[in-house]
């Protein structure tokens, strides 16, 4: 039996409900889908920027990037298609370190707090309200998420890259702020051409391997 997690008042800032939410976050863990029953399907871009922040700090938790990832993939789906979230049990039911999950969300929430600095509420505001450019950047939410999944924890920001893109898109669609998804689009192409370079860089040196 784990402690209730609370969802923090609405009208606090970004950076206030995700601090809310760390420091009732219980050291005996938490379900996924605990998280999500205390979200529920007006908190789903809350709940995507809260998870990302594990990756936004060099710290290490094995597994949770593909969890993470394919909770966040489902909510790109859900975005996309408009339809309530839905997850399979066995992701629902998987478990979260409650203590060391806490330590990353709190150091990532570093960036949150740098970001609220800059954004701006209903800037560009075509990028974040208009039906359009909502299913581009549905969809290009949906593709971080795929690379945030990749299983190549191991390899230097190939987390970080995805999970700066999919903050930048939470709090642009949060706060309507174009600007902020325009950021989560550069950050998506840096991921891109970031992936690139490395599997053509791997792909070199095999064929050097074996030249």
């Amino acid at each position: 039996m784990t402690t209730p997690l609370p969802l923090p008042p609405p009208e606090l800032s970004l950076g206030e409900q995700l601090q809310g939410l760390i420091d009732q976050f219980p050291d005996e863990g938490v379900s996924l889908g605990g998280l999500l029953d205390v979200f529920g399907d007006e908190g789903l871009l809350l709940l995507t920027a809260m998870m990302v922040l594990v990756f936004l700090v060099p710290v290490s938790i094995p597994g949770v990037s593909t969890v993470f990832g394919a909770a966040i993939l489902m909510v790109g789906v859900s975005r996309l298609t408009g339809r309530a979230l839905w997850l399979p049990r066995r992701l629902r039911d998987r478990r979260l370190p409650g203590s060391r999950v806490r330590v990353a969300l709190a150091g990532g929430l570093t960036w949150v707090k740098r970001f609220e600095r800059i954004s701006r509420p209903h800037r560009l505001r075509r990028l974040a309200e208009q039906r359009g450019w909502l299913v581009v950047g549905n969809l290009a939410f949906i593709w971080a998420a795929l690379l945030l999944m990749a299983p190549l924890g191991l390899l230097p920001f190939s987390n970080t890259l995805p999970a700066l893109a999919l903050l930048f898109y939470s709090i642009g669609f949060i706060q309507r702020d174009g600007g902020a998804v325009l950021a989560g689009h550069v950050a998506l192409v840096a991921s891109v051409a970031y992936f690139g370079a490395v599997l053509a860089g791997g792909g070199a040196a095999i064929a050097a391997l074996f030249a």
